[in-house]
């Protein structure tokens, strides 16, 4: 799905309107049908709906759904925030309502409290993605009390409230209805996709309202989600003929004392996605348990008993991950950057090593072209500074990844992944599960895996990601979310693949 802010989203109904050709208010009645279709499919057990409608054409949206509701039997209250400046549809929808349906009861939101009785569904239509500030006085009174109502709350578009972009300072109070359902009509919202708006979302339903396509074609999106049929078209199919030396071979610089576990998942991960050849670099100590757990890898003995201090000759590889269980301490930090400056091929760049560079961010700029950095937030504040939101993070991000060259996987629960020309993609799979120890050794042997392999950075972390979370769901799927370890989205690695890979 494509993701558009919300200039080019009035943009593409304009052109919509244009294109088929209808008009706005149609245009408008068509997408009410959509939402009251699914909203009867997911709350077809109730009778009774409350729209809360605002003065614009989200407000219009609710009154033309409380009409369609009368129609096919439903009980509809209907509350207005205001009968003052109501745009054109709104008005148009609210005249069709009272002609209609003359005794269906009309308020106005003044210093009264609506009677919300028990079973009742609430319709929240005060305002859509449009909405450029955020709310205050009267109208944030208003998402107060909706927020207080103990019965279900369903979002048209989006939560009034909450910013279509949502660049949003989090640390100030912020006044967003709390919904239990939002139907997003036919693009979801940037702001969709970030933690803490998770709470103002609820389950998100994403609604084709029969907007132009060629409208669609013709304007540029801002990013756009990542798709199973994106992936299967950016694999490559395995040459019946070919052999080990064909699917890469690459270097795993991971664990230190008492972290033999990052480079075992890291590495079973990358022998699981498709490696030719893997050498791990351990420390003395690891080496028996990297041997005994992952016989498929060779391994490549440090020096040191406990970490890795001394960086290997890298002539023969075709790429090199870093940094799950590495450590931090001064000998480890030489060692990097001795092997950032010895590089030549493309490097993910994970968790310590992602810690390492924060602390030495002139390095940075020395990692080989088409690099991958794979920073969960903490990680990634530490390496840009805190950010205030989401929002900010992810513009962060794209501004990091332009000006060092280097792809940026902004793990989460939605995890963004930024090319090195800002544009970016968000993942929407994957389970709360997966947010376990280990969890982003096991992505970083898959990135690993495919940047050997040949793919380009942005393409690499794009499959990486999705793979690495449909395995996660396949495990969530048959274990449960609460009982899932890293060790289960390796062992879930060969039904992704199966999933994603063209037959």
């Amino acid at each position: 799905m494509q993701i558009y802010t919300t200039k080019s989203v009035k943009e593409i109904d304009v052109l919509t309107m244009r294109y088929e050709p209808i008009a706005s208010f149609a245009l408008m009645e068509r997408a009410a049908g959509v939402l009251v279709d699914a909203l009867l499919h997911d709350y077809d057990n109730n009778s009774h709906f409350v729209v809360f409608a605002g003065p614009g054409n989200n407000g219009g949206d609710g009154l033309v759904m409380a009409r369609m509701l009368l129609s096919r039997g439903y009980e509809v209250d209907v509350w207005l925030a205001s009968y003052e400046r109501l745009s054109a549809d709104c008005a148009t929808a609210l005249e069709s309502l009272r002609a209609a349906y003359p005794l269906c009861p009309i308020g106005v939101l003044t210093d009264t409290v609506p009677d919300i009785l028990t079973g009742s569904v609430v319709i929240d239509a005060l305002f859509g993605s449009g909405l450029s500030r955020p709310l205050e006085g009267r109208y944030a009174q208003l998402v107060q009390m909706i927020n207080s109502f103990a019965v279900p709350v369903v979002a048209v578009d989006i939560p009034s409230g909450l910013l279509g972009e949502d660049n949003g300072d989090t640390k100030a109070e912020r006044w967003v209805v709390c919904a239990e359902t939002t139907y997003t009509l036919q693009f979801p919202k940037l702001s969709m996709f970030f933690a803490e708006n998770e709470k103002y979302i609820g389950k998100m339903r994403v609604l084709d309202i029969g907007l132009s396509r060629q409208a669609m074609e013709e304007t540029k999106a801002l990013a756009h989600t990542i798709e199973r049929s994106e992936i299967n078209a950016l694999i490559s199919p395995r040459c019946r003929c070919a052999h080990k030396g064909c699917f890469g071979r690459a270097l795993l610089v991971a664990g230190s004392q008492g972290m033999a576990g990052a480079s075992v998942l890291a590495a079973r991960a990358a022998m699981r996605s498709g490696l030719g050849l893997l050498t791990v670099r351990v420390p003395i100590c690891n080496n028996e348990i990297v041997q005994s757990c992952v016989p498929e890898a060779m391994t490549s003995i440090d020096s040191s008993d406990v970490c890795f201090s001394v960086a290997p000759d890298t002539a023969v590889y075709t790429a090199i991950g870093v940094g799950p269980g590495l450590g931090r301490n001064e000998v480890t930090a030489a060692a990097l950057h001795t092997l950032i400056k010895n590089s030549k091929v493309p490097m993910v760049v994970d968790a310590d090593a992602l810690n390492i560079l924060a602390q030495n961010p002139s390095w940075i700029d020395e990692l080989p072209s088409g690099s991958v950095l794979t920073p969960h937030p903490g990680e990634f504040a530490r390496l840009v500074g805190a950010s205030c939101c989401g929002y900010e993070a992810l513009m962060c991000a794209r501004e990091f990844a332009v000006e060092h060259n280097v792809c940026v996987v902004l793990k989460g629960g939605y995890t963004a992944v930024v090319n090195s020309d800002g544009e970016f993609c968000i993942n929407t799979i994957g389970n709360a599960g997966m947010a376990t120890g280990g969890s982003g050794d096991v992505l970083t042997g898959v990135v690993l895996a495919l940047l050997a392999r040949g793919y380009s950075s942005y393409d690499a972390a794009r499959i990486a990601v999705y793979v690495h979370t449909a395995a996660g769901d396949a495990a969530a799927h048959k274990l449960g979310e609460t009982s899932l370890m890293a060790g289960d989205i390796v062992k879930h690695l060969p039904d992704a693949w199966k999933m994603v890979e063209r037959v």
